[in-house]
């Protein structure tokens, strides 16, 4: 099976194919998977460098042109780096695009932290009318992208190359266990981790693959009586707290956040399975924060 990335660039392959609208905009990541595809099409995959302000500052100008841009690249140059350009060139300018990005928090954890970013939702979350969804397999992500792909919204679309095991390609978020004693909200990749950790404990856990909008009324239906929720997220911990407490203004809840450490830097390479140790992601980690906080 193709990883989401690898799911990604065929997608899009196929669809400038077939949408004469679509623009693909890259800064050098993933143009050589795609060099078929620029002979094919030259004018509609253009390649700016390494110039990641200029990525999407070009994708800016081309959706004012009345085209459709897609831009890609790994999160931190897709997102942080040119953050000014997001707010001005796309949201300030009313004008949308779909940004793609691969590479997720660490996944990249061997290149060092030039290449993490744990807080690209964290900062999308500072701009309004933005999309965001955060797949937890291929197929997942292949649905999502085709979703994106017409109109003219503002979307994120996070990739990883950790995925679970079946996708869900329900709406909403979506409950994949039902439980009587509180509620678990699992996004993306890291579902497969929480349903293990979870396992015997009468809990519901529910699955996200689409964050912003964040589905409070599902969150709200789910928690019944019992309205303790732990929020797993493989981005920044707590990203999404807010959400939940707006979620469950006027009910007396408990939230614990897990997700990537704010307390500190983790100052090492590795692969992706040792971050995850590191944040308490994994298996034992989760399972030990989890059931603490069910106690």
């Amino acid at each position: 099976m193709l990883d989401m990335r690898e799911t990604f660039l065929s997608t899009i392959d196929e669809m400038l194919d077939a949408d004469p609208r679509l623009v693909l905009v890259l800064a050098e990541i993933s143009a050589a998977q795609l060099a078929g595809t620029r002979r094919r099409h030259p004018d509609r995959v253009l390649n700016v460098g390494i110039r990641e302000q200029a990525l999407v500052g070009v994708t800016g100008g081309l959706a004012l042109a009345g085209l459709r841009p897609v831009a890609h690249s790994f999160p931190p140059f897709l997102v942080e780096r040119p953050y000014e350009q997001v707010k001005l060139d796309l949201t300030h300018q009313g004008v949308g695009a779909v940004l793609v990005s691969a590479g997720a928090s660490y996944d990249r954890s061997s290149d060092g932290r030039t290449h993490q970013s744990p807080g690209d939702v964290a900062l999308l979350d500072t701009i309004p009318g933005w999309t965001v969804h955060v797949p937890g397999h291929p197929e997942e992500a292949r649905r999502l992208l085709l979703e994106s792909l017409p109109g003219d919204g503002s979307v994120y679309l996070r990739l990883s190359s950790q995925a679970n095991a079946e996708p869900h390609l329900g709406a909403g978020f979506q409950t994949v266990r039902q439980g009587h004693d509180g509620v678990v909200l699992a996004v993306g990749p890291l579902l497969d981790n929480v349903l293990a950790a979870t396992e015997g404990l009468d809990v519901t856990v529910l699955y996200a693959h689409t964050v912003r909008p964040f589905d409070a009324k599902s969150l709200r239906a789910a928690t019944n009586d019992r309205a303790d929720v732990v929020l797993v997220e493989p981005y920044l911990a707590g990203t999404s707290a807010h959400h939940v407490a707006e979620a469950l203004a006027d009910v007396p809840h408990r939230l614990l956040s897990l997700g990537v450490r704010r307390d500190a830097e983790v100052r090492l390479y590795g692969t992706p399975a040792d971050h995850d140790a590191a944040h308490g992601l994994d298996v034992p980690g989760l399972t030990s924060a989890i059931r603490g906080f069910y106690g």
